[in-house]
């Protein structure tokens, strides 16, 4: 799944085209690498998103194309927050 499409379903950011915007301006990476809004995303990926002075680091635990509200914490675990 695209990195833009899955941090919109997961929740961990609110809108796609911010997502896609985030990751244009390389504050996101994937496995510790500067990732684009097309890259893939797969099960046991470590995902890090920096935005301003906050860092979340989080761990892909499951990919789907829909979640409910509810069930889209699921998809990931929180490594670290800063």
């Amino acid at each position: 799944m695209r990195l833009d499409k899955y941090l919109k379903v997961s929740r961990l950011i609110k809108r796609r085209t911010v997502a896609a915007e985030a990751a244009d301006s390389g504050h996101i990476s994937v496995n510790g690498k500067t990732a684009k809004p097309s890259t893939d995303v797969k099960v046991g990926d470590r995902l890090e998103l920096q935005f301003g002075s906050r860092r979340t680091v989080v761990e892909v635990l499951s990919v789907a194309e829909t979640v409910k509200k509810d069930d889209a914490a699921g998809m990931y675990r929180e490594i670290a927050e800063t």
